[in-house]
């Protein structure tokens, strides 16, 4: 596996990252609106088409003790879901402390001069690369 894609599923936002399995890093690409429960389709067809992975991983919002939650069950139905809809493999991996691991990279790179206030908004796919560099570290072959 060379290419992978990362999400980071939340009520109104889903963060997308591209990652690759050679160098076991991720970067953001995009971050899709979700509207009635459904993400935009349209939107991820396309990045399904541009990056052409060959497996897909799905961040699991678990509760600090491990736990579920309802955006558990979201994250799950998205990832059965797309699962589906592309035909290929998706993997769950464990989210707690991404969030907290990409706001602090993003702060990082405001303090650097690397990203700006107004890109906020895309902290949601520096969650998604985070979510599957994880992933990568514990499946360095793919």
């Amino acid at each position: 596996m060379s290419c992978a894609l990362g999400f980071d599923v939340g009520t109104r936002l889903i963060g997308v990252a591209v990652g690759n399995a050679m160098t076991g890093s991720a970067s953001p690409v995009d971050v899709l609106t979700v509207h009635d429960q459904q993400p935009d389709w349209a939107r991820l067809d396309a990045i399904i088409r541009q990056w052409v992975p060959a497996m897909l991983i799905v961040g699991l919002p678990l509760t600090l003790d491990g736990g579920e939650q309802s955006i558990t069950r979201q994250a799950r139905r998205f990832a059965e879901q797309i699962g589906q809809r592309y035909q290929l493999p998706v993997a769950l991996q464990d989210e707690r402390h991404s969030s907290q691991e990409a706001a602090r990279r993003f702060a990082n790179a405001r303090a650097a001069g690397t990203k700006r206030r107004q890109d906020a908004r895309k902290i949601d796919a520096m969650a998604a690369a985070v979510i599957l560099e994880t992933w990568l570290d514990n499946h360095p072959s793919g």
